[in-house]
């Protein structure tokens, strides 16, 4: 297999050093992506660069995760526009635990594979290097103006805030890393986002002035949303791997409501479908587009991936409920089929909330952060009560609306669900 073939015609390759592709060619090659543990959970902007791991680790070769428990400490700048917070040491271990136990379940780490992956945490060799020590036998190898070359640091360095020597030294950290995975483990690739070109082409100068040798690299895109929205991002915030974080059935939500020409690009870099495969649902897609094959195979193999098939069931069964029956009055609904929902956000409120106008109750009940976002979301026709589409601004949230003297079902949108407990 053809490694950089097989990502070129996904749309998984933007930068790419020469001669990595002979590389791949001529050997199994040891390559690693690194990983910020800036949460306890990766997001699905983490999914390009797990996958990236995946590929190599299927044509044969040999996959290191790096958890940056170290340059973790200090912050890339990269892609910011202000530094960020830093993290203390007790809720970084957390953080790298987090990852830890998610990457295991995306790459092979069984000792019997000859090309099993590792996991690597850069604070096991930093934590023994003084700062001198690190000045003397490593700051010295690249000149400032090198550094300064590179454009996550110009555009730091000509922005209003500017960068902090902590953030500056960054780069000369990263390159350390491919730096000591080279000594210690031979490893000759450094893959990432395209944003990580600076960072990773400082590790393979590194490695050729400190060590005399060879190292290679290359990139994959940003993934962005068509629509111009950041990819990754919902109304409730970022979309998690953690199903407690994220649910399943948010997750599988969130590729199935992809746009057409999203889901056309993303499925050939989030699943592991042939071209045939792929070009095959394309055209049936594009047959009849209201049926959304494409959206479901996507959604249905993403979510596979990240939460096993039994999760994928539920996801699918909890999207029929809702969205197949739009049409049965909410009253239909037993108690059981109101509890028993999935996919549904549950609110308790107290029964002084009721005898409201529906602008305040939802307001009050917290599905909105305002009044005025609630009646600008009403007024454009995207709320309903018990799966009736309200009309009226003046409503009243009265016992009366009580689904089996308890609940009132409410949505936002076209896919956000509440369901309220009056006690």
């Amino acid at each position: 297999m053809n490694l950089i073939e097989e990502l070129r015609w996904r749309g998984m390759l933007q930068d790419i050093m020469p001669g990595t592709e002979a590389q791949l060619l001529k050997e199994k090659t040891s390559g690693y992506i690194g990983f910020d543990p800036t949460a306890d959970s990766l997001h699905i902007g983490s999914l390009v660069p797990i996958l990236l791991l995946v590929h190599l680790q299927l044509a044969g070769h040999k996959p290191f995760a790096l958890v940056g428990g170290a340059t973790g400490m200090v912050g890339d700048p990269s892609g910011k526009s202000n530094e960020r917070n830093l993290l203390n040491e007790e809720q970084l271990n957390i953080n790298v635990a987090g990852i830890k136990k998610q990457l295991s379940k995306f790459l092979d780490f069984s000792d019997e594979s000859d090309n099993a992956a590792i996991l690597v945490n850069n604070y096991d060799w930093f934590k023994n290097i003084s700062f001198i020590e690190f000045l003397r036998d490593t700051g010295k190898h690249l000149t400032v103006n090198y550094m300064m070359a590179k454009d996550s640091v110009k555009k730091r360095i000509e922005g209003e805030t500017g960068i902090s020597y902590t953030e500056f030294a960054y780069q000369l950290m990263q390159g350390f890393d491919f730096y000591h995975l080279y000594k210690k483990h031979n490893c000759k690739l450094q893959m990432g986002g395209s944003d990580q070109w600076g960072n990773i082409t400082t590790g393979t100068e590194l490695i050729r002035r400190k060590a005399g040798g060879e190292a290679f690299a290359f990139t994959c895109p940003l993934i962005k949303k068509t629509d111009g929205t950041k990819f990754g991002k919902t109304e409730t915030g970022n979309v998690w791997l953690d199903a407690e974080k994220t649910s399943p059935y948010q997750f599988y939500q969130f590729w199935l409501n992809s746009s057409d020409e999203d889901a056309e690009n993303w499925i050939k870099i989030f699943t592991f479908l042939q071209k045939e495969e792929i070009e095959n649902i394309v055209s049936l897609h594009k047959s009849d587009a209201s049926k959304r094959i494409l959206q479901k195979r996507l959604a249905q193999e993403i979510t596979c991936f990240v939460h096993g098939d039994e999760e994928y069931k539920k996801a699918l069964e909890v999207t029929e409920k809702l969205f197949a029956n739009q049409n049965a009055p909410a009253e239909s609904l037993t108690i059981e089929d109101l509890e028993a929902m999935e996919g549904v956000q549950k609110i308790e409120i107290p029964i002084a909330q009721l005898n409201m106008d529906v602008i305040s109750f939802l307001a009050e009940a917290k599905i909105f952060s305002s009044k005025g976002e609630a009646r600008k979301m009403l007024q454009n026709g995207g709320i309903s009560i018990n799966r009736k589409k309200v009309e009226d601004l003046q409503m009243q949230i009265t016992s009366s609306l009580l689904l089996h003297n308890k609940y009132i079902l409410a949505q936002k949108g076209k896919k956000n669900y509440y369901l309220i407990e009056v006690k």
